[in-house]
């Protein structure tokens, strides 16, 4: 009944999804090759409608003052949306030449995950550098966006890089036994602790811009309406359906 709330409930719904969908991914994905695959599609999926959500949140919350009403502030959402189509038509694109050229997949994977954040991200980034350099009141919100992105680009390096076990291989681990023989997991796992954390302190300065704005913004833009906030979600997540279907249905003829 509240129409200002909308995007943050698109948000909530969508954040609750991609540690599920990558839960499901890493229990499932042993059962087949193609089954691994197929996982790793809906994974890539997941991310992308968690960073539409992301962008409805900024977009409706986060946004710097001087943005408000501003041109990129209206078309801030659709170009989001845009780029859910992007991240899972090359991440799921970068599982076929995996074997032959992995550097390469890796480096697609990477920029299909890396672009939709940057981009995500700048209502930040203008908001923090516009603080910066006027030595602005750092509130709750900002504090909370700066852990936010100390995380994410945590998880970013431990992607990217494979440390710390990569330093030690096969001999890495955490508890007192040995890593089994395979590719190195622990900075995996490190990756998705820090993924996690990055959007507990992402939801914290979402809420608190959420209430301590809400008249400010109220008064300078109108409310949200279904077409814009869950008919665009609903497009979107058809459309990576689509997407992952399309993959799905290329494995049967991949070697």
């Amino acid at each position: 009944r509240e129409p200002y709330l909308w995007p943050l409930l698109i948000y909530l719904l969508l954040v609750c999804l991609y540690p599920f969908a990558s839960s499901c991914a890493h229990t499932f994905s042993s059962m087949s090759a193609r089954a691994r695959h197929i996982c790793y599609f809906c994974d890539y999926g997941a991310l992308s409608l968690y960073s539409l959500g992301c962008a409805f949140a900024y977009g409706a919350y986060a946004a710097p003052d001087h943005w408000v009403s501003a041109g990129l502030h209206r078309y801030f959402v659709p170009a989001a949306a845009f780029n859910s189509f992007v991240c899972p038509g090359l991440s799921c694109y970068s599982r076929f030449p995996e074997l032959e050229h992995p550097r390469w997949s890796k480096a697609l994977r990477t920029a299909a995950f890396v672009y939709p954040f940057l981009y995500d991200n700048i209502p930040l980034f203008s908001r923090l550098l516009f603080c910066f350099w006027n030595n602005c009141a750092w509130t709750e919100a900002v504090v909370g966006y700066c852990y936010h992105l100390l995380f994410a680009l945590l998880t970013g390096f431990l992607f990217a890089s494979h440390l710390p076990e990569r330093l030690a291989p096969g001999r890495f681990d955490y508890i007192g036994e040995q890593q089994p023989p395979g590719p190195p997991r622990h900075s995996h796992q490190l990756f998705h602790i820090c993924a996690v954390l990055g959007t507990h302190f992402q939801l914290e300065a979402i809420l608190c811009d959420a209430s301590s704005r809400r008249a400010w913004l109220r008064a300078r833009l109108p409310l949200p309406g279904l077409p814009g906030t869950f008919g665009t979600a609903a497009l979107v997540l058809l459309g990576n359906v689509a997407i992952i279907g399309a993959f799905t249905a290329a494995l049967s003829r991949a070697p």
